[in-house]
């Protein structure tokens, strides 16, 4: 199948963040039909990695098989591929598979295909498959870039900040002590706090993801909490102590997710790109440099009209041909 079969194939195939294992056995017998060695790597609760191979891998292709929530079917038109994943990242998977098909055909050796799950959701995947023996010296990453090879990509911690208060009747307040007021507070204080900035990268950001507390209108708020994620350009350690000391005690700090900016080869040839969203590839470190390149645009990742242009499919497909055979050869 050409890659918009392909790529229809894999979208018509549900598989949000925790329910990969559908897409993964189809990977799997596909992957094997076309002559390659696949390995599942079983992660979680019937949750696997797939590994496929030709020969002893120098040059690995890499990307996520899970999608955010909520699921969009499969539809196209003459220029665009609509639904869950056409961009983020089963387009891009459909890219790399008939790629290294291409390069078998072409005579190419030591190629592989790795498919993790759980990037949108803490990267369990990657963790795991980075414990996979390998002597890879190159690891192409798939995320969408709007077919430029990125130079680097901002890291990401996320976090709770809690607050306590004390409940009282809100006729009363003065016998109460707020928890939304506090966390009001510190969270503005976050808001103007200095946070690291980098010429490349540009400037750390964050965004109030949810925000809770409170049981009525009428009662002072006991509990109140909010997550942050933070883009970050510097180590997540400085970034965290620059949060810790803004809350100064007037609440809890618990980190969920952490990891660090960073910087990837170019290619000759292709445009490049600074992204500010984060990928597998800071816990795929075992796989060799990273390189990051994908068909298109994250803008258009995680919403209602998720797509990817046709003709940028095909072109990733060469893309991914010329790439990793001049990794290949070097």
């Amino acid at each position: 199948m050409n890659v918009f079969e392909l790529t229809r194939r894999l979208i018509a195939i549900p598989s949000i963040s925790g329910d990969e294992k559908t897409v993964a056995l189809f990977l799997e017998e596909y992957l094997a039909g076309a002559g390659f060695d696949v390995e599942l790597q079983w992660v979680e609760d019937g949750r696997p990695n797939v590994y496929a191979r030709r020969g002893d891998p120098l040059v690995v292709m890499s990307t996520h098989t899970d999608t955010v929530p909520p699921y969009i079917e499969f539809s196209q038109d003459e220029e665009f591929i609509y639904g869950r994943g056409a961009c983020d990242a089963k387009g891009t998977m459909a890219a790399m598979i008939k790629a290294a098909e291409a390069l078998i055909e072409r005579g190419a050796t030591d190629i592989g295909l790795l498919f993790v799950v759980g990037e949108e959701a803490g990267s369990p995947g990657a963790r795991a498959a980075n414990t996979i023996r390998n002597r890879s010296r190159y690891l192409i990453n798939g995320e969408p870039t709007e077919s430029k090879t990125a130079l680097g990509s901002k890291g990401a911690l996320r976090c709770h900040i809690k607050a306590e208060g004390r409940a009282a009747h809100s006729a009363y307040p003065e016998m109460g002590e707020s928890a939304i007021d506090k966390l009001l507070e510190v969270l503005a204080d976050l808001g103007r706090a200095p946070f690291p900035e980098d010429p490349v990268l540009g400037a750390t950001t964050m965004n109030i993801g949810t925000i809770k507390g409170g049981v009525a209108a009428n009662v002072i708020p006991a509990q109140a909490e909010a997550e942050l994620m933070f883009r970050v350009v510097a180590g997540t350690g400085s970034l965290m102590r620059i949060i810790e000391e803004t809350v100064y005690g007037r609440a809890r700090v618990e980190y969920t997710f952490a990891c660090d900016p960073v910087f990837m080869e170019s290619v000759e040839g292709f445009e490049t790109a600074v992204v500010s969203f984060t990928t597998d590839i800071p816990l795929l470190t075992g796989w060799g440099k990273p390189l990051l390149f994908g068909p298109g645009s994250i803008l258009d990742a995680h919403t209602a009209h998720e797509k990817i242009a046709k003709a940028e499919a095909q072109r990733a497909v060469a893309s991914y041909v010329e790439i990793a055979g001049r990794l290949l050869k070097s």
